[in-house]
């Protein structure tokens, strides 16, 4: 390779190493392009509730392409915020602040009937939140646990009358969730009678930790309930329940929602984001990193992809040749399904002069992006074409 090829190898690994955490952000399409596929819906039958239930499914992009894992995001009043809630993990775990996760969304039949805790007689249907929290754990998770790669960490999410019911589920099945976005929740109802049920309900041991975040818009009418519900947690749970109770006073009771999820989600998983200062000390550290948020969150999480391309790509910008290509290849070991990979180590062999090593890398990113329809399959034909030149 001549030096005018050499420097632009360069300068597009430096372009590529400045763009890198943006590869993973674009939405799943359709074979139609100009279609946007978000999820699907699927209609369960209920024999605890005797009746049909409808939720949609969210997969993280590249879902068919791993063996991986994933938590789940439970949505109550599911209809209305699944785009909020989608939206919020896509863009949160393109950027590695939180994990990807799988989105399942309860459309509702009645919610009234389903969420509230006791009968109140103004709400003729009130009062069924036991069977539908029994429908949750013994139904619902079961089913998406069977047909989706679940890891064993879910979190529950409700708005309104859907936070009251977070609220009952942490008191009375804490074993269904380990964590809980409990937005403006209505603990108000029928005389602050979940409040009054966590002075006795509230533990201070649990299987594992628990997360509650809590928030209300400038909606006085709810914070001496929220208030008293917050203490009790605060004083009973001996901090096995990872609690933040936030006051939006400039939203209202339709706007918190949407900042709820988005700040609830990067609460939870506060440990999640790899420190910069972390890519400086190498992939052993690195690993290191992801084995202990493994160890707090109660499951396995690897080394994603993309960090240890911006390794590689690190050592590549620097010229350093030989750790460059050693990165690479470890990606490829891990990733061996990903077209991204093999691109990236093609890349690292095709500025170091290796070219047949280079055209087997390309080859292989081409052929696996045509036939997973990736994105970046036509750049990955050219880097090809241009390496065979």
């Amino acid at each position: 390779m001549n030096t005018k090829k050499s420097n632009k190898a360069i300068n597009r690994t430096f372009l590529l190493f400045l763009s890198i955490m943006f590869l993973y952000t674009g939405i799943s399409f359709a074979q139609n392009k100009n279609e946007i596929i978000l999820g699907r819906e699927v209609t369960i039958k209920s024999t605890i509730l005797d009746e049909e239930r409808v939720i949609s499914i969210y997969l993280p992009d590249g879902y068919n392409l791993t063996s991986e894992k994933y938590p789940v995001l439970y949505l109550l009043d599911g209809k209305a915020h699944f785009h909020q809630a989608t939206g919020a993990v896509h863009f949160l775990s393109n950027y590695r602040i939180i994990p990807q996760m799988i989105v399942v969304s309860i459309h509702n039949v009645d919610r009234n009937r389903d969420f509230s805790p006791v009968y109140n007689e103004q709400i003729p249907s009130s009062g069924e939140a036991e069977r539908f929290l029994n429908f949750v754990s013994d139904e619902l998770t079961k089913y998406v646990d069977e047909n989706y790669r679940t890891s064993n960490f879910s979190i529950l999410m409700g708005h309104s009358f859907g936070g009251l019911f977070a609220a009952y589920s942490l008191l009375t099945k804490p074993e269904v969730f380990d964590a809980y976005i409990a937005i403006s929740p209505y603990l108000q109802y029928v005389d602050n009678y979940l409040v009054e049920e966590a002075k006795n309900l509230l533990r201070s041991n649990y299987d594992s930790q628990k997360y509650f975040y809590m928030t209300v818009g400038n909606e006085p009418d709810y914070f001496p309930a929220l208030g008293e519900f917050s203490s009790l947690i605060k004083e009973k749970s001996n901090e096995i329940i990872d609690l933040e109770y936030v006051k939006m006073e400039i939203e209202n009771h339709a706007t918190t929602p949407y900042l709820s999820v988005f700040n609830g989600l990067k609460f939870i998983f506060s440990d999640w984001q790899l420190p910069r200062h972390k890519f400086n000390d190498g992939i052993n550290a690195i690993d290191e990193h992801y084995k202990n948020i493994s160890k707090k969150y109660g499951f396995e999480i690897k080394t994603p992809e993309n960090i240890i391309n911006i390794i590689g790509y690190t050592y590549l910008r620097n010229q350093d040749m030989g750790n460059a290509i050693k990165i690479f290849t470890e990606n490829v070991k891990r990733f061996p399904k990903s077209a991204n990979v093999y691109d990236s180590l093609g890349e690292a062999y095709e500025t170091n002069n290796q070219f047949e090593l280079a055209e087997k890398n390309y080859q292989m990113a081409y052929d696996l992006g045509k036939a997973q329809n990736h994105r970046n399959t036509l750049i990955f034909q050219k880097n090809l074409i241009r390496v065979q030149q």
